[in-house]
């Protein structure tokens, strides 16, 4: 279809002019087609079968829609070839024109191949997987076959169809019920609204202004994960997040950390609350050290956690959002049980909100505090700066109402 429109826009930066034209790299990008057979032999089960077709036919449908929609035409004069290579571009041009660009598919596939073949090889020979799909990568452009653009617009439908059919759980997007709490919904609109901004942003600049695009998909992301999945949508378990959730969200990601670390700067430093119970923010590994904490309670859902010899638990919330009374005694018995082993510290961002809620709910459920005023009383002389909205009020009232009952599995 763009051969017949004579399609001649093209999207290109001055520097890859530079680009050397290398014959023998047709290799490595003819070499995609066998992976892609053999990678659907490393699924381990039925589900991971449908899964990793269901991303490769989705990483097809996003990147032919967007050749429809926005014909692309490759601006570079390849130079004649003889030979071995010779027969192997002859044969790729007669099925390949120099159209179909942004998002390269040939990327978006290799994403969701390398994912699988990284999964199936052992530790020790991962590094080979790394650098032959890093020379497929390097492949399209020193084959003349792809502007430097196409491959970070591919590399982003590759990720986000790793992002929507997970290997195992249910897919972030499998029901579409909007957010019914008011706040999500706030800032879903708000992460919307500031996508749209950093994508105008980036397309006015131009040039490398173009990797705001990146901030823009991020943006996005998190608006939608606001919106529909909730928590679950950072796909963070044990502490760390998936590849794909990794490498989308990878500039809001970077942002909450130096954010929760700008805005604890004055106050580093964790708090006793009672009982071997500690109040602060995500702590490093040194943090972990040298405090002699045994245990670890995370609520982030957004921030990665430090590894190391002590117990983990892994409750991740929305920030922002205030928990549910559910939540909030799932937390309660969670820092119960981590506080036997010896002292545990229980996190969030910052360490005044969501972390604090958490610890005002235990602090309720064990007897330590007999209503939630006293509770945030004491939370606010042992950590000042606490922050509860009228909806983590709401909550803890509601998780008042049912202490008799629930103290109950705390106190096993």
């Amino acid at each position: 279809m763009a051969a017949e429109r004579d399609v001649s826009d093209t999207l290109l930066f001055e520097w890859e002019r530079g680009i050397p034209f290398i014959p023998w790299t047709i290799i490595p990008y003819w070499s995609i087609d066998l992976l892609y057979g053999l990678s659907f032999l490393l699924c381990r089960d039925k589900q991971q079968v449908d899964r990793h077709a269901l991303r490769l036919l989705t990483t097809q449908i996003v990147s032919v829609s967007c050749f429809l929609l926005f014909p692309l035409h490759f601006s570079f004069e390849r130079p004649a070839v003889d030979g071995f290579f010779g027969a192997m571009f002859d044969a790729l041009m007669g099925f390949d024109k120099p159209y179909n660009q942004a998002p390269s598919l040939h990327i978006g596939l290799l994403v969701i191949i390398w994912a699988r073949f990284a999964a199936a090889t052992p530790r020790s020979y991962r590094w080979l997987v790394h650098a032959w799909t890093a020379l497929i990568a390097l492949s399209v452009l020193t084959t003349y076959q792809h502007h430097f653009v196409d491959i970070p617009t591919g590399a982003l439908v590759g990720f986000l169809c790793l992002w929507l059919w997970p290997d195992s759980g249910r897919p972030p997007l499998a029901d579409w019920l909007p957010a019914r709490v008011s706040d999500r919904r706030r800032l879903a609109i708000r992460y919307g609204l500031g996508a749209v901004a950093a994508a105008l942003a980036g397309i006015w600049l131009g040039g490398g202004g173009l990797w705001l695009l990146w901030l823009a998909a991020a943006l996005g992301l998190v608006g939608l994960i606001y919106a529909i999945p909730g928590a679950n949508g950072f796909q963070k378990e044990q502490g760390r997040h998936s590849t794909a959730s990794l490498a989308l969200l990878a500039p809001y990601l970077a942002g909450a950390w130096v954010n929760s670390r700008l805005w604890t700067l004055r106050h580093p430093q964790p708090n006793l609350i009672a009982d071997g119970v500690w109040l602060g923010r995500m702590p490093s590994s040194r943090d972990m050290q040298r405090g002699g904490y045994r245990s670890l309670v995370d609520l982030t859902a957004e921030m990665p956690a430090p590894s190391g010899n002590w117990q983990y638990f892994c409750i991740p919330w929305l920030d922002l959002v205030a928990p549910e009374s559910a939540h909030l005694a799932e937390a309660a018995q969670r820092i119960e049980q981590a506080r036997r082993h010896g002292p545990v510290l229980v996190c969030c961002a910052l360490g005044y909100s969501r972390s604090a809620s958490a610890v005002a709910a235990w602090l309720l459920l064990t007897g330590r505090a007999p209503s939630v005023e006293a509770a945030e009383s004491l939370l606010r002389t042992r950590r000042p700066g606490i922050v509860f909205s009228s909806a983590h009020h709401r909550a803890l009232a509601e998780l008042a109402t049912q202490a008799g009952f629930l103290s109950g599995e705390v106190h096993v």
